[in-house]
């Protein structure tokens, strides 16, 4: 049934098939954009835009950099800690053309997090943001990192403006605690060294990882899901296949407000744009909306990439109410379930329907989507072309269409498996290829798919994946708690909210904003839990597993009464 089921399902002008092995590697689709579209600007920051012949020529002064001065052999992993900064593409596209695999690391982890990701990963070399720079100091000599590369916000502008920001960056607005780490070099002197260097140009296979991107899946401790080349190619075409006749290559401006170390933002903004050479505008702080407003009222986009919470508070802002959205050809949503009042509210605010999709890290990310022509809310639209999907009951059998049952997918996106854990791999992907995601979805007779529900107990937060087991750990490790438990709880703003449930031991004292401040310092701050409830027992299994569903049902049942 699936390889002819939705070969009819498509709209007029969208291929059902792509082929992944089109480009040998993500550096050759790299090489060809950037000579066909070398005038044409690709990404833009701060005032500031690079072309992509720029873009080309700048990425190779940083690989020339690498390969003369970190110490890295092809094949290293790199980790690379930055937010959406000019940098970002440059020593992203730079660590590959070297040879070596990338390890995107959120610039808000904590210590704690950073520790693991650089060790799981085998990391030898990163690079970071200045004001996280004071982390990077403790956690280096922890880890096998033996390279380290420092780039402040504003080192791609001209010297004068470069000095200038930086220095109300950090001595104005203090957002760079002081720092030492022995042996690093600055993004500028780097590049300066790069210049006149000597690069031998990598030349990877389609099934050699390119990106090492961290997710704990549906469970458990953060897992690097092995993204190859081949991977991200054939995502990036069947992203291309099912966008808008209209865009036109090398003509269109996108805004990027999601971060790009980000698999989602990643696969569109550096690849499915970079292909049709059109020009990305970089958001770096989307949380301070009136100067994420004022950025791109200078520019007439027709592109927009974002999630549910983005669009309701943009659409909440008077002056973003107020642009001109009269180049408007496509709106994507993904990262977390799309909101039907708020989808309705953007395309009356903007005249764009927001086609919602819907994938995972595991997946290059993106399964399916909305075609923009046909859009239907409350779905996450067809798969994506060369993609097939099905449900299962738990026995893995498999379901018929109208029946409720776990997405699985199978397609050139899937990663190769997660690095260096076979057993969580075999856990998730089938001999056969099939990769099963966890979540619960009804495939309906047109071919549109909805998720109705998690078979697992992630929490969504903006987008971002949170675990309950991390945040149990971590609770844990508070002197008085004997059991606890996190689970999240609907919120208007943020898709889900993190609640926690503490049991004491007796006598001890312990507060909710004690366990906040503790959880604090642990984890990025969107793993924080909003509300905290203290219990004299949780519901557990006979065998003492405490059952979260119960208390995700308890809260359920406590909002349809109010």
């Amino acid at each position: 049934m699936h390889e002819n089921f939705w070969k009819d399902k498509y709209p007029a002008g969208i291929v059902t098939e792509i082929d992944p092995d089109q480009y040998p590697s993500v550096l050759a689709v790299l090489k060809e954009s950037c000579e066909r579209f070398a005038d044409k600007p690709a990404f833009s920051n701060l005032g500031k835009t690079i072309t992509y012949g720029e873009l080309y020529r700048l990425s190779g002064e940083f690989a020339a950099y690498l390969q003369a001065h970190s110490g890295l052999q092809p094949g290293d992993r790199i980790a690379i800690q930055l937010p959406n900064v000019l940098q970002y593409p440059v020593v992203v596209f730079g660590a590959m053309r070297a040879g070596f695999v990338v390890v995107n690391t959120n610039p808000l982890y904590t210590a704690r997090e950073m520790e693991h990701q650089f060790n799981d990963s085998g990391a030898k070399a990163l690079v970071c943001l200045a004001n996280m720079a004071h982390l990077a100091q403790e956690v280096v000599p922890k880890t096998g990192v033996k390279h380290v590369v420092v780039t402040e916000v504003a080192d791609m502008l001209p010297a004068f403006k470069r000095l200038l920001i930086n220095a109300v960056v950090k001595h104005v607005k203090k957002m760079v605690p002081d720092y030492s780490i022995p042996g690093s070099t600055t993004f500028v002197k780097a590049m300066s060294a790069g210049k006149n260097a000597h690069l031998t140009e990598a030349s990877p296979k389609g099934d050699d990882t390119a990106v090492l991107q961290y997710t704990g899946g549906t469970t458990g401790v953060a897992k690097g899901a092995m993204l190859t080349h081949r991977n991200l190619i054939a995502n990036m075409l069947q992203c291309k296949a099912v966008m808008p006749a209209e865009l036109r290559d090398g003509e269109e401006v996108f805004i990027c407000p999601l971060p790009l170390y980000h698999i989602y933002a990643f696969t569109f903004h550096c690849m499915s744009v970079m292909v049709t050479g059109n020009h990305n505008i970089l958001i770096t702080n989307p949380r301070d909306i009136p100067a994420f407003v004022k950025e791109i009222s200078k520019v007439r986009f027709s592109g927009f990439v974002g999630l549910n919470t983005l669009f309701a508070a943009l659409c909440n802002d008077e002056a973003f109410r107020q642009l001109d959205f009269s180049g408007m050809k496509l709106t994507l949503s993904g990262g977390m379930a799309l909101q039907q009042a708020t989808a309705e509210r953007w395309e009356k605010v903007t005249g764009s329907k927001v086609c919602e999709g819907y994938g995972m890290t595991e997946t290059s990310p993106v399964v399916s989507v909305n075609p923009a022509n046909a859009v239907q809310l409350g779905t996450i639209g067809l798969p994506v072309p060369s993609t097939l999907c099905k449900v299962i009951d738990d026995e893995g059998n498999e379901l018929a269409i109208g029946e409720r049952g776990e997405l699985c997918v199978k397609g050139p996106q899937v990663m190769k498996g997660y690095w260096k854990r076979r057993e969580a791999t075999e856990e998730m992907l089938s001999a056969d290829g099939w990769l099963q995601t966890g979540d619960i979805a009804v495939i309906q007779e047109d071919g549109y798919m909805r998720i109705v529900d998690r078979k697992k107990d992630m929490i969504v937060v903006s987008g971002f994946n949170v675990y309950p087991n991390e945040l149990e750990d971590v609770m844990a490790a508070i002197p008085g708690v004997v059991q606890c438990a996190a689970i999240g709880v609907p919120d208007e703003k943020s898709g889900e909210a993190i609640k926690v449930f503490l049991v004491k031991a007796p006598g001890a004292d312990l507060t909710a904003d004690q366990v906040k401040t503790h959880m604090r310092e642990k984890l990025t701050a969107y793993k924080v839990p909003r509300q905290v409830e203290f219990r004299e027992e949780l519901p557990t299994t006979n065998v003492g597993k405490i059952l979260r569903r119960e208390l995700r049902d308890e809260e359920l049942k406590k909002l349809g009464a109010k």
